[in-house]
């Protein structure tokens, strides 16, 4: 069963966003997150935090093995856009938008063992004295 994570609203354009997420897709979480420590861009700080947010999805309510886990889908959407005007000369106002992305992380890995319960049948029973 994978495991995923996701960001909405992020403040970064998707476009600058897909790029950085196309450098780790297919990946293991441990080299995706090392690679992404060391690119020098601005959007990887957030796909690591995606990234490191289904790893511990994962490993803490879903019982993997954090060793063994890999990036089966990471995708970059766009989300809503923010409609703002700057002043321009002549009085006049230019539109822009601030873009933002939403950022969906599906992991998936190997399951730890479970520990069974150990019956204790073996310890005979206490019997309670009565006065």
């Amino acid at each position: 069963m994978p495991v995923q994570a996701i960001a909405k609203g992020v403040r970064h354009s998707p476009r600058k966003m897909a790029v950085v997420a196309a450098l780790v897709r297919g990946r293991s979480v441990e080299d995706a997150l090392t690679i992404l420590e060391h690119t020098p861009r601005r959007t990887a700080i957030a796909v690591s935090k995606v990234i490191a947010s289904a790893k511990a999805n994962a490993d803490h309510n879903h019982n993997y093995k954090p060793a063994t886990l890999q990036i089966t889908e990471i995708s970059v959407t766009a989300g809503p856009r923010l409609k703002r005007y700057r002043p321009a000369s002549h009085g006049r106002a230019l539109p822009f938008e601030r873009k933002t992305s939403h950022i969906r992380v599906v992991v998936d890995g190997e399951l730890r063992a479970t520990a069974k319960a150990v019956k204790s049948a073996d310890k005979p029973a206490e019997e309670k004295e009565t006065k």
